[in-house]
């Protein structure tokens, strides 16, 4: 780069660096430089100049507004600092391409053991970064055939659900779901149809509502299916963003359907009734998933976390008469 740029090495140091009192001209040579042979600065190599030595951990998950990834992010903490490690995070907002680009800043940052919550896109480009150590969590990443992953028991939540609302008589009842490119989406629908199939019931595609994200389409789906001809009596919703869309289209309803919700959530305990969900332990989630990151192994591993299913009300309304 130094040839290339028309300097010495230690100029080049300096604006790498950025260090002050060097020329604009120089700057911008080395600048130019860099650019033209796409140089990336290795951080790791920085910190480990300057003595830093701690482990640092990436957490690299969909959205952190949503309150099943802040209760992740906190418990990865948490269990990071059980090793003295610190913990960086980043939010890809449903972009895969951001994914990418957050995984692989974090990489060329040094942070080369990461956590991460995938998208529905093909993951097969993480094979171009061999020192890079990943665990998934909560999801199978697309296109890698050997991952190590901690999931939920997805597919046993889809069914515990919809079995608690045939038992108190329901049998039109809803799936409000969102991208089944993601594998826990699509195993809690598993687990919703195993249900009916196992109760002789077909699963009515009338009935089942896909891609929706956020609470706003969700009670307006919800709306949709309640103005039926023969509408549900009972929904069942794979995240806490759809419970929360169903409460919300409920508020202007005068019907009183059943529905259980997968994930537990803030408040779940204050509507009247109070909000039957399947739950699990998030803190087992992200021990899980930091002991494999610090424990690395060549074969491929996969731990499922056991859920369970918390009546309080809204999953044990009967339907009409």
């Amino acid at each position: 780069m130094a040839r290339q740029a028309g300097v010495s090495l230690k100029t080049v140091s300096r604006v790498v660096n950025q260090e002050p009192h060097v020329r604009a001209s120089l700057q911008r040579r080395v600048q130019a430089a860099i650019s033209a042979l796409g140089y990336r600065r290795n951080e790791a190599a920085a910190r480990l100049a300057r003595g830093a030595t701690m482990l640092t951990l990436g957490l690299v998950m969909e959205n952190i507004s949503n309150e099943f990834y802040s209760r992740l992010a906190a418990a990865v903490e948490a269990a990071a600092a059980d090793h003295e490690a610190l913990v960086v995070f980043g939010s890809y907002e449903e972009s895969a391409d951001k994914e990418r680009m957050l995984i692989e800043s974090m990489y060329t940052r040094g942070v080369d053991s990461l956590i991460v919550v995938p998208s529905a896109a093909d993951h097969s480009w993480l094979a171009e970064h061999a020192g890079l150590t990943t665990v998934f969590v909560d999801r199978v990443p697309a296109g890698l055939d050997a991952a190590d992953v901690v999931l939920l028991d997805d597919v046993w939540g889809g069914r515990i659900a919809t079995e608690h609302l045939l038992a108190r008589g329901h049998r039109r009842i809803a799936l409000i779901s969102d991208d089944d490119g993601i594998s826990s989406v699509r195993d809690r629908a598993t687990g919703y149809r195993t249900a009916l199939t196992a109760a002789g019931l077909p699963a009515d595609e009338e009935l089942v509502v896909r891609e929706l994200y956020d609470p706003a389409r969700v009670s307006g789906e919800v709306t949709r299916l309640l103005d039926l001809p023969c509408p549900p009596t009972a929904f069942f919703a794979t995240n806490n963003r759809a419970a929360i869309g169903i409460l919300q289209a409920l508020r202007e309803r005068p019907e009183r359907p059943a529905y259980v919700g997968f994930d537990d959530f803030a408040l779940a305990e204050v509507f009247n009734p109070g909000v039957t969900v399947v739950r699990y332990d998030t803190a087992r989630l992200a021990r899980a998933a930091v002991d494999l990151l610090l424990n690395p192994s060549p074969a491929a591993r996969r731990i499922k976390v056991p859920v369970e299913l918390v009546p309080r009300g809204s999953g044990e309304l009967p339907p009409p008469s």
